[in-house]
């Protein structure tokens, strides 16, 4: 179905919050240690109207809050002495400035003037990050957060529900700013779950400062949660049902159960606040229930002895999904503040599948495979936070520490019908994940910039067990044992400094990392002769260089050094047999990935739009990723293995582009657009599972490109509506080439409850072509895969605000 160029896509191209900047420093007579209380403190724009003022206390210290950015002069007056005055510019990176000292000498003296410099804030002005609001998001109105970015430009939402940027899925997610134990260091799924109507914005950093984990190389997902400002208690309910799967992509291979069409998903949530001089608390809680068909995998397989087959995995799931995370702060007194917080996170799924294996030379079936997985994973997490203020603004040293454990209990009940068996397998695996991580960071604002420093202690440790029961011939690879064990250690350090002045910005840090990692393997295990264990320190630098041809005009170029460590699923040395044919299993000898970026952008804003241009190069060595190879150690079938392993070099180069305008004051649109240029090189190397055998990776280069659509229609009495357009080119991958795939979502929102509450009707993948479709040429074979999973929903959604 090819929606092909209908209409590319683009979301909202972002607008940007405003911030209060607060302006700290401390008057001072001529000795320069007698201070100064009550002296005049003003600030003047180029007009001379008064834009805020302070009077100085009894330590000589001011503090002066203002709602605007530009050219400001600060006027420091006292009765006896001349005027001081500073021209000072405010800019985009810093909302917090220390003026420092500022000595008044007698009336009869001179001051010399001194400048500090900045920017004026504007839309997305800042170009080491894209902000998205998600309040002008209709189309994913009741969705989750995961469907709010399917529409974000330059993000890919794949079938897993992982994230891209740039083409890459090496994405570290944050939570308000921190790593966060629901985005399982890595793991994105529980994304899923969130609403997206909890979200305030979300931001999109390509190319992160020291100050950041150095893991990601494509760059991070900022995921910002709501905030109530107001005094009491308020908070707010929604409830929201979709029906998923309603029209179809591919018919089903003849199975009894085929399918799930129809699909029903319910979900309520509720965010509470409580807001006093001293205390702040919070609690969001939401409940998913719903039947969903995350996976519906074709396979048509072509071997070179002219054998061809298909399959069908239909991956229908029952499931159940809680989520409730709350905290409080307490304000100790005016310096000091302790914040506790916490997060529960459980589901349970029940998945079945029936799965026909038909040979194309002769149309019969060959193989009946059946399947019913049970499923729950679980999340507990608790976190202290202590920030002291040091007395000037912005000036802070936070501690932290976060405690998790994340369990993941797995059985698969396997049965099999073919000419060779009639027979049944089970597997059961449990995966207990214990996190404990410790970060300090300190904040010094400067007259022109700030100074940011830290560091962070990380330790992981993760057990998996392992158990099988074995029918006649089994399917499930003997010798693997019972148990592994993966552990993590982490030691980091950072300092990070940004400058500014009124016609140029720069930012430079350096973080320092020691990582160990031990993998633990049953002494049982045929397949791997030696347990593995590795350490490594490296530097990661960071640089941006900003010109500011004007207010309007910024130029800047970025280069950093990022890592990507393999997770416990990418090592997991125990095979998943979804179908037995097609099997995936990880690589415990894999190694990290590290990656450099340079990069060049430009930004131009005017009345009623923006335009963010950037070219790319990233250079990715000992990338990792799954290979594609035929198993024949089984006598009677071949099996085609997806195995991790680390294989040299591969570059993304690129140009990404946005454009955000108002074209009339009911309709505005984003669009944008990503055109890259991937390029793997050759590389050959060894399998160890099941059996040794030698692979090659041909080297493959190609062009591509995702287009984004999206145009916001405001009509009266609060009606807002939504179109998006997404297409994401065909693309080269390794072993093969991933097909071109498009969505079109629609929304029309209406507020209700007199303005307190908001109706909103919206449909996503209108055509269902988004769907993911893969041709691989592996050695001896090539293979269709197309993956028509659950895209296309149907949603209702109300929320109430009090």
């Amino acid at each position: 179905m090819k929606v092909g160029l209908l209409c590319a896509v683009l979301f909202l191209f972002s607008l940007s919050l405003t911030a209060q900047i607060t302006l700290a420093g401390q008057v001072f007579a001529a000795d320069g240690t007698t201070p100064v209380a009550y002296a005049t403190v003003a600030a003047l724009a180029a007009d001379d109207s008064l834009l805020g003022g302070s009077i100085s206390e009894e330590d000589g210290s001011f503090v002066l809050n203002l709602a605007s950015r530009g050219r400001v002069q600060i006027k420091v007056s006292y009765v006896g002495y001349a005027s001081h005055s500073k021209e000072l510019f405010i800019g985009a990176n810093n909302d917090i400035y220390n003026l420092g000292k500022i000595v008044l000498v007698p009336d009869a003296q001179t001051l010399e003037q001194i400048t500090v410099t900045g920017d004026r804030a504007t839309v997305s002005g800042q170009l080491d990050k894209k902000t998205f609001d998600l309040s002008d998001q209709q189309a994913q109105g009741g969705g989750s957060v995961l469907d709010a970015m399917k529409a974000l430009p330059g993000v890919t939402v794949t079938q897993e529900g992982n994230l891209q940027l740039r083409g890459s899925d090496r994405v570290a997610v944050l939570i308000d700013g921190k790593q966060s134990a629901m985005t399982g260091y890595g793991n994105q799924r529980s994304l899923g779950s969130i609403p997206a109507g909890n979200i305030e914005r979300i931001e999109i950093i390509n190319n992160p400062s020291a100050r950041y984990d150095a893991a990601g190389q494509a760059g991070i997902i900022n995921i910002i949660y709501k905030q109530e400002k107001a005094a009491g208690f308020n908070g707010e309910a929604g409830l929201s049902y979709a029906l998923g799967e309603i029209t179809t992509r591919r018919a089903d291979l003849p199975t009894e159960l085929g399918r799930y069409r129809a699909n029903s998903h319910l979900q309520p949530n509720l965010g509470l606040n409580y807001r006093q001089d001293k205390v702040r608390a919070w609690f969001q809680g939401s409940v998913l229930a719903q039947e969903k068909l995350p996976n519906n995998e074709f396979t048509t397989r072509n071997y070179a002895d002219g054998r061809r087959t298909v399959s069908q995995v239909p991956e229908n799931r029952r499931q159940i999904h809680y989520v409730a995370r709350g905290g409080v702060d307490f304000l100790l007194d005016e310096e000091n503040t302790l914040s506790l917080s916490g997060i529960f996170d459980y589901e349970h799924h029940i998945d079945t599948a029936q799965i026909p294996f038909i040979d194309l030379n002769t149309n019969q079936r060959y193989r009946y495979w059946n399947w019913k997985e049970d499923e729950s994973t679980s999340l507990i997490n608790g976190r202290v936070d202590y920030r002291h203020n040091f007395g000037a603004p912005g000036h802070e040293l936070e501690l932290s520490a976060q405690l998790s454990q994340a369990k993941e209990d797995e059985q698969y009940f396997l049965n099999d019908s073919t000419v060779f068996r009639q027979a049944e397998d089970t597997s059961h695996l449990i995966a207990i994940e214990n996190i404990a991580a410790f970060n300090l960071d300190y904040i010094r604002p400067l007259a022109a910039g700030r100074i940011e420093a830290g560091g962070q202690f990380r330790f992981r440790r993760l057990p998996v067990t392992y158990d099988i029961g074995q029918g006649e011939r089994s399917i499930i690879y003997p010798g693997l044992g019972e148990e592994s064990r993966w552990t993590e250690d982490l030691y980091a350090g950072y300092l990070n400094y940004v400058y500014e002045t009124a016609g140029f910005e720069a930012e430079a840090g350096l973080r320092a990392e020691q990582t160990a990692v031990t993998y633990t393997l049953d002494p049982e295990n045929i397949y791997y002769a030696d347990n593995d264990a590795y350490d490594y320190f490296r530097l990661y630098p960071n640089v941006r260089l900003t010109y500011k041809i004007n207010e309007a005009n910024k130029l800047s170029v970025f280069f950093n050094r990022r890592v990507d460590r393999p997770g416990e699923q990418e090592l997991r040395a125990f095979a998943k047999y979804d179908d037995p044919e097609l099997l995936k299993v990880g690589n415990p000898y894999l190694r990290p990935q590290f990656t450099q970026t340079v990069e060049a952008a430009y930004r131009r804003l005017w009345n009623t739009g923006s335009v963010f241009a950037a070219v790319y190069t990233r250079r990715s060595d000992d990338a990792f990723q799954r290979i594609f190879n035929i198993d024949s150690s089984n006598p009677d079938y071949d099996i085609v293995n997806r195995i991790y392993q680390n294989t040299g070099r591969a570059t993304n180069t690129g140009l990404e582009l946005l454009w955000s305008q108002e074209v009339q004051q009911f309709w505005k649109f984003s669009l944008g657009a990503n055109f890259y240029r991937i390029n793997i090189e050759e590389y050959s190397g060894t399998l160890l599972f099941p059996t040794v055998r030698p692979f090659t990776l041909a080297p493959s280069t190609g062009n591509s490109f995702d287009l984004k659509f999206n145009n916001q229609f405001t009509v009266s009495k609060g009606w807002k509506a939504q179109l998006t357009a997404i297409y994401l080119a065909p693309r080269n991958i390794p072993q093969g080439r991933e097909l071109a795939r498009s969505s079109v979502d629609v929304a029309v929102t209406r507020p209700v409850f007199a303005t307190k509450g908001e109706l909103t009707l919206a449909a996503t993948d209108l055509l269902n072509g988004f769907g993911l479709r893969q041709e691989i040429d592996g050695e001896g074979f090539t293979a269709l895969y197309q993956n028509y999973y659950e895209s296309q929903q149907v949603r209702l959604a109300i929320k109430y605000k009090w």
